[in-house]
């Protein structure tokens, strides 16, 4: 049995429903690996999952990505062995914490010469552009995507990746020093969308008016609109994040007219539900991490004890970047 602290909710709800609590983290169970977290990973899911966008059984744990080492192997696991460097992202929620029992099979290593800190800051995020840019719509080199909330964790490595392919990537995001880091990070272009810069004009005026073949859309709601008149024919709309709300409905006449438009709302868990899947992905960003290709931008950490205030702070918009918890 092993002591140590736990983020737990009994209701969901403002990031005030969250509690530090300290419990005794069982030995793993047949096939299970107990995690000592070094380095835990903060994503837009978590605030799903708090707030009640997703309803979960309470009580719950909150955070789904972790870095650290295996504490204890339990019988049957032949992949990893104490004091293995090891990683998880995606999942049930539970990771706000010291300790982790995870499946081994959701597990995968950590090589060498990448920290705890970049892997919880990229291991989900990138293999969510994985899928976005490889599996859903696999861009190409030479086209112009779009990309809303281009200075997110997963907007920055999404800039990066496409440039990596050699596509040419216009990203939107709020205010200049935001729109700076996503050029800095891969972006051609990136539209101020707190100057009141028009998104659908940029994209016809780079595109010669034709459109661009995909739009990866993480806000929801506020730009629905937005997506739809960005897209070319036979266009690729890929609405993978609500941030502002749900998305209207999706009109199939609606998508004839423009043109032949494909919709699409994928997930990580759909795309990394087999382990030939979650290896493949997390193998790529860790390779992407190796050679350059990516790097994560730090923007903001916290204690295990502020996870209130980080996500304040998240929800807020005055977060850049990546955000880090260590326990």
């Amino acid at each position: 049995m092993t002591q140590g602290r736990i983020i737990e909710i009994s209701e969901q709800g403002d990031p005030e429903v969250m509690e530090v609590k300290t419990q005794t983290f069982a030995d793993p169970g047949e096939g299970e690996v107990l995690i000592h977290q070094k380095a835990l990973g903060m994503n837009f899911l978590d605030v799903y999952h708090r707030s009640g966008v997703y309803p979960l059984s309470m009580p719950s744990g909150v955070g789904t990505e972790a870095a650290g080492v295996a504490a204890k192997v339990g019988a049957s696991v032949v992949e990893f062995k104490e004091g293995d460097r090891v990683a998880y992202g995606g999942g049930q929620p539970g990771g706000y914490a010291d300790y982790r029992n995870m499946p081994a099979d959701r597990i995968v290593s950590i090589p060498d010469g990448v920290t705890y800190e970049q892997v919880a800051t990229s291991l989900m995020k990138g293999m969510t552009v994985e899928y976005l840019l490889e599996r859903v719509y696999p861009v190409q080199a030479g086209q112009w995507v779009l990309f809303f909330a281009a200075a997110g964790g997963v907007g920055l490595i999404a800039g990066q990746w496409g440039r990596s392919i050699g596509a040419h990537m216009i990203g939107v995001a709020g205010g200049p020093e935001k729109c700076k880091l996503a050029l800095d990070y891969g972006y051609d272009v990136c539209v101020d969308r707190h100057a009141g810069e028009d998104v659908v004009a940029k994209v016809a005026d780079l595109t010669n008016g034709v459109g661009v073949p995909v739009v990866y859309d993480s806000i929801g709601k506020d730009t629905f609109g937005t997506t739809l008149d960005c897209l070319g024919p036979r266009g690729y709309f890929v609405s993978f994040g609500t941030t502002s709300g749900p998305v209207p409905p999706v009109e199939a006449a609606d998508l004839q007219k423009r043109n032949s438009l494909f919709f699409t709302r994928p997930t990580l868990v759909t795309y990394t539900a087999n382990r030939k899947d979650l290896v493949m992905s997390a193998e790529k960003v860790f390779s992407k991490l190796a050679d350059g290709s990516i790097k994560t931008e730090v923007g903001q950490s916290y204690s295990l004890d502020s996870v209130v205030q980080a996500h304040r702070d998240f929800e807020a918009g005055k977060t850049k970047g990546s955000t880090v918890i260590f326990p």
